[in-house]
């Protein structure tokens, strides 16, 4: 699997409901991981952050809506967008699901093509560079569908790590990217890279980004990692 795929995190006690989640959401190119309750849920969630998380509401113990409370009281984990799977179909259920600050509020039983686009339409909010949404920031344009970068109307050469981590960048300008979070979302956590490649390839891309002058976009935040602009 790619290293750049976006991640979802099925949070679901019944595991035939879970594994048909999984199945379909890798089918349609995502990265699944699964937590079959709510603390196992917040654990992976602090372990490797997922882009969206698709959470069942009834659970014992921790239940979804608990979960999805202290997710978005968290400033770290408040801006994962949040897909509410619930039996309850009563309106006063669902403004409770969405006041607590799930993003999407679905109702078993649920479609699986409707459910995968509720996910896909998340997805172009927290990751617009994998559905092919051109990402711009100044003068930098990037492709994510032709893979192609210009800057101020010139195209620039990169590799394919370079591209990826400007993808990263542009997807969340101002961001302060740490060493470890780049090379989980760059490389990917199965794959051992020592943190020092990460400042290699963060100097190749300023000297991509810069090959036809310019000001370096990239900035060096001391003690924390890069961040664009």
């Amino acid at each position: 699997m790619s290293a750049d795929q976006p991640t979802v995190l099925v949070v679901e006690d019944e595991l035939a409901q879970r594994e048909v989640l999984a199945y379909n959401l890798e089918a349609e190119g995502f990265r699944v991981s699964k937590a079959a309750n709510g603390d196992e849920a917040l654990l992976l969630v602090d372990e490797d952050s997922p882009d969206i998380i698709v959470l069942d509401w009834m659970m014992p113990n921790l239940s979804g809506i608990e979960v999805c409370r202290r997710l978005k009281m968290r400033p770290d984990t408040r801006a994962i967008p949040i897909i509410m799977l619930s039996a309850r179909s009563e309106e006063v259920d669902k403004v409770r699901g969405l006041e607590t600050g799930a993003d999407d509020y679905v109702v078993k039983p649920y479609s699986v093509v409707e459910l995968m686009a509720r996910v896909r339409t998340q997805l172009r909010r927290v990751r617009p560079a994998t559905v092919g949404i051109k990402l711009e920031f100044d003068d930098i344009i990037l492709d994510s569908e032709t893979h192609k970068v210009s800057r101020g109307s010139k195209p620039l050469k990169l590799g394919p790590t370079e591209f990826r981590l400007l993808s990263t960048f542009m997807e969340k300008p101002g961001r302060v990217w740490s060493r470890e979070q780049l090379l989980d979302r760059v490389w990917g956590r199965d794959i051992y890279v020592d943190t020092r490649t990460v400042d290699v390839h963060i100097g190749r891309l300023r000297k991509a980004l810069t090959q036809h002058g310019g000001k370096d976009p990239v900035r060096t935040v001391r003690g924390a990692g890069y961040a664009l602009g």
